[in-house]
């Protein structure tokens, strides 16, 4: 399906873009918390808003 040259790309693209993901995120954790304090209330609140809306188009639903 792949060639071995394409399976080879793959595999180093992964390693690479996870370690640049990883020491991006370590560079700028203490600016997050910093900048970005509360953001995880507001993200708990998206999930039960969602989580709402699927339960009102559950009970709603004709059968």
């Amino acid at each position: 399906m792949f060639s071995n040259g394409q399976l080879l790309f793959a595999v180093f693209f992964v390693i690479a873009f996870t370690g640049i993901i990883i020491f991006t995120y370590r560079k700028d954790f203490k600016g997050h918390q910093i900048h970005y304090k509360g953001s995880f209330k507001i993200f708990l609140t998206f999930l039960f808003a969602i989580a709402v809306l699927f339960v009102i188009k559950y009970y709603t639903q004709a059968e």
